[in-house]
């Protein structure tokens, strides 16, 4: 069997930058354990593989270690294989996912993701989460990650998590953020127990981002920036109870699979 690939930096213009992404466009679904394999395989944050069903398409996202229920920014990279590689005659695509419908539509040259926003509410329990950062705290709330909002986006820069702390706390992961000197807001974003030490680039972790940014700063337009190694910039929108995150796509490679 022969299974054509194809990698994608997301949320970037460059190669090199962004957070690369798999996508696997296939005619049927391939069973999840050879899915597992294949994503453990490339051993990239994510490997998402995609398969039509009429004009929509289903969609399913695999770390090294374990299906997620989201995705952004292979979302974005399946996006802009299906339209740049394969062609598909559309200006919006309709994916159907663990988390529900999601979209992406061109919006001014990027790619434009429709994603379920997601309210962060505050931690209820007292946990060791400045302990496993090494840093002070200014607030923690809770979605499937924990929220950490830090006192400068230099603090974002310079934390370094203890990752096995970090993957004993509750939770995907744990997101750091700060406002931001040249955006809105910026981030990071680690998450050891599902196989992600630091993702470079999180599209879905703005789910929550985006909701609690826009109350802190009065606004439902945002440009954000996540303070990875790599790097990305994400345009950000707040519509009633969806979030628009925008970003660009560079493919870097393709191949074949060869099983």
């Amino acid at each position: 069997m022969h299974l054509e690939f194809h990698q994608v930096d997301a949320f970037s213009e460059r190669p090199f930058a962004g957070n690369p992404a798999m996508v696997y466009r296939l005619q049927e679904w391939l069973s999840d354990g050879l899915m597992q394999q294949i994503a453990a395989e490339h051993n990239l944050a994510e490997t998402a593989f995609v398969v039509q069903d009429r004009s929509q398409w289903q969609i399913r996202w695999f770390t090294p270690t374990t299906e997620v229920p989201l995705c952004g920014h292979a979302t974005l990279a399946s996006a802009h294989v299906l339209l740049e590689v394969y062609n598909v005659p559309s200006e919006r695509l309709e994916f159907h996912s663990q988390s529900g419908p999601l979209s992406v539509t061109r919006e001014q040259g990027r790619l434009l993701l429709d994603f379920p926003r997601i309210d962060p509410q505050p931690l209820q329990q007292r946990l060791p989460v400045a302990e496993a950062l090494g840093c002070p705290v200014v607030e923690v709330l809770q979605t499937k990650e924990l929220l950490v909002v830090l006192e400068s986006e230099q603090a974002v820069r310079d934390c370094v998590p203890d990752m096995a702390a970090i993957a004993q706390l509750p939770g995907l992961g744990v997101i750091v953020t700060a406002r931001g000197d040249a955006h809105d807001f910026v981030s990071r974003y680690f998450a050891p127990g599902i196989g992600i030490p630091e993702d470079p680039v999180t599209g879905s972790t703005h789910c929550c981002l985006i909701p609690y940014w826009a109350q802190q700063l009065g606004k439902t337009e945002l440009r954000a920036f996540q303070r990875s190694s790599r790097g990305g910039e994400l345009y950000c929108r707040l519509e009633g109870d969806r979030v628009k995150i925008g970003g660009y796509a560079r493919r870097v490679a393709s191949g074949t699979l060869m099983l």
